[in-house]
């Protein structure tokens, strides 16, 4: 494989969605809401996925107690923890109200606590919610139960808690260990605590640790940022999450107290991303796929091998396509051919429900043409491949000839060494594997239309 140097990563580092759904989220129109959703939901306990899918569930805890200056996450910052227990109510209306048109007792294989910091609630408050889930939804055994950690908000007792509970995975936010890249995005804790909890983590038995780590913040250096890549190397977490930080202070106001002359310029964002991709190489980790690492042994590296490696709203995963309810604040579902989303207010969260009217305020009835794309764009970025028998059968379409435009742009970029052209399909090549953004986004008929990409990070 040709190396992934600095020169390739700055040629092509150009803007693109994460395509955690197509079409993505900003395609979301407010003519689609809580009826069209209600509909879904109710063809779905009708349907043959309400027998053989289970789904997958998704609770955001919007509160944090401090401000992460570089975080565009849907968040509201207080140190009033007793605003956690009327949200717990409205949570479980409103998983009520999708129970009325779902029927008790759905089986769920896959549960995420997003945020926010869903560790903001005690843990009497999260036995709360994990036990109005279990009245409501069958968890199966087996499944993927995760939560989203801040290292400063827990210690081994609540680690505990969090096993009793039935959680098997857990998310630690660590960004990076350098003290002053800390002080400058306002999120200090000490690389001992971090490593304190892993331990803990690891006697507590629990399944899958993940770190997630964030290059270009300010005060970082390539040099600075090779210490942090080499403590989680020492760490060793079976996942790592490393994703480039995008600077837009005109969209997300924390991002306003970030000075932009602290920020590492284009060279240094590139380094660090060639010298990152280098380290975890080095320590044994696989390049899952766009922004992921995982240890061979781990299920997200083992589906990847075996080619069953799937994506969602919350990235790659190794869970079947199934449907997912979003619940809470700004949550994001997907229910068969419809995309929605929940308000993005608690007030308006809590108005909606207190009318017995799910919170949903925008989404996406999927045509032909999009679920034939979705088809096509998960098929690169979860299997690195396109059979067109495939795409034909299951949409009854001539490959070729529907998308003869996009493979002439495919032409150009297997001329640069990033996907094979056969008479039977397209490959993503080893190191086109790195820039699958890129490749995925020939496909992408809203972005190739209007060429607006400036609000999408950059595809590495």
């Amino acid at each position: 494989m040709q190396a992934i140097t600095t020169e390739l990563l700055t040629k092509f580092d150009v803007s693109g969605p994460r395509y955690t759904s197509y079409p993505t989220a900003d395609r979301f129109v407010e003519a689609f809401g809580q009826d069209d959703y209600a509909r879904a939901l109710e063809q779905r306990r009708t349907g043959p996925a309400a027998l053989s899918l289970p789904l997958s569930l998704y609770v955001h805890v919007p509160f944090c107690e401090s401000l992460c200056y570089y975080c565009a996450c849907n968040k509201i910052i207080t140190r009033h923890h007793d605003w956690a227990a009327p949200y717990l109510r409205y949570l479980a209306k409103e998983v009520d109200l999708h129970v009325q048109r779902l029927g008790v007792g759905q089986s769920v294989s896959q549960l995420h606590l997003g945020g926010g910091t869903p560790t903001f609630l005690s843990d009497d408050e999260l036995g709360e919610l994990m036990a109005m889930l279990r009245r409501n939804f069958s968890l199966t055994p087996g499944g993927e139960y995760s939560i989203e950690v801040d290292p400063r908000t827990i210690d081994e007792t609540r680690l505990a808690a969090l096993a009793r509970l039935g959680f098997n995975r857990l998310s630690f936010g660590v960004q990076d260990f350098d003290p002053q890249v800390q002080k400058a995005v306002h999120r200090e804790q000490p690389a001992e605590q971090v490593f304190a909890l892993v331990a803990a983590a690891r006697r507590l038995g629990f399944e899958s640790l993940n770190v997630d780590l964030i290059y270009g913040l300010p005060k970082q250096t390539p040099e600075s940022f090779d210490r942090t890549l080499a403590q989680v190397a020492e760490l060793r977490p079976e996942r790592i999450a490393l994703y480039a930080y995008a600077h837009l202070p005109e969209r997300f106001k924390p991002q306003r107290r970030i000075m932009a002359i602290d920020l590492p310029g284009a060279a240094g964002k590139v380094s660090m991303l060639a010298r990152s991709l280098a380290a975890f190489d080095a320590a044994g980790y696989v390049y899952v796929g766009m922004d992921h690492f995982a240890l061979p042994s781990d299920p997200l590296a083992v589906a990847k091998r075996q080619g069953r490696l799937h994506r969602n709203f919350q990235g790659y995963s190794t869970q079947p396509d199934c449907d997912l309810i979003g619940l809470g604040v700004s949550a994001i579902g997907k229910i068969g051919a419809t995309y929605s989303q929940n308000t993005k207010t608690l007030e308006e969260y809590q108005d909606l429900l207190d009318h017995d009217q799910l919170p949903v305020v925008r989404g996406l009835a999927l045509s032909r043409d999009d679920l034939l794309r979705r088809a096509v764009i998960m098929a690169l970025m979860c299997q690195g491949q396109v059979l067109y028998e495939s795409i034909e059968l299951g949409h009854l379409i001539d490959f070729k000839s529907y998308f003869a435009a996009e493979l002439e742009q495919l032409r150009n970029l297997q001329q640069q060494g990033l996907v094979e052209l056969t008479d039977g399909g397209i490959q993503v090549t080893p190191m086109g594997w790195f820039f699958v953004r890129g490749v995925a986004l020939v496909f992408d008929k809203y972005l190739q239309a209007d060429r607006n990409r400036a609000r999408f990070s950059k595809i590495i």
